[in-house]
């Protein structure tokens, strides 16, 4: 999914810089699908890594009463994973937001008032 994203985005910021006519309506439908398609990862993303920030803290409260070295090893397991977890939810956050200022950009190539001001919110 992550090389989905960053291949999209660079395919969109290539038709930006392009100065060739094209049809920028139809781009920006395909775009706000694409901007949908994202967000909708981003929010499963997002319930997968709270679920497992929940068990993390419900086996590390439940290991101080109980502890055990299997117990202590998926507490392990489990902080191992959340790292990727959070890694990916917040490349697809912040990829989403990025999504949204090309559709901005979009929107001035097209001729039509933005939103924002292109460029307003630089990173």
């Amino acid at each position: 999914m992550a090389d989905r994203i960053r291949q999209y985005m660079k395919y969109i910021d290539q038709l930006l810089e392009s100065e060739e006519e094209m049809d920028w309506e139809e781009e920006m439908k395909k775009h706000l699908v694409q901007i949908a398609f994202f967000a909708h990862e981003r929010m499963i993303h997002l319930i997968v890594t709270v679920t497992f920030a929940i068990l993390t803290v419900l086996i590390i409260l439940y290991t101080f009463d109980h502890f055990s070295i299997p117990m202590a090893l998926l507490i392990i397991l489990f902080m191992g994973l959340m790292i990727p977890y959070i890694r990916h939810y917040f490349l697809l956050e912040n990829s989403v937001q990025d999504m949204y200022e090309q559709y901005d950009k979009m929107q001035a190539k097209a001729g039509k008032a933005s939103f924002v001001r292109v460029g307003k919110y630089k990173r």
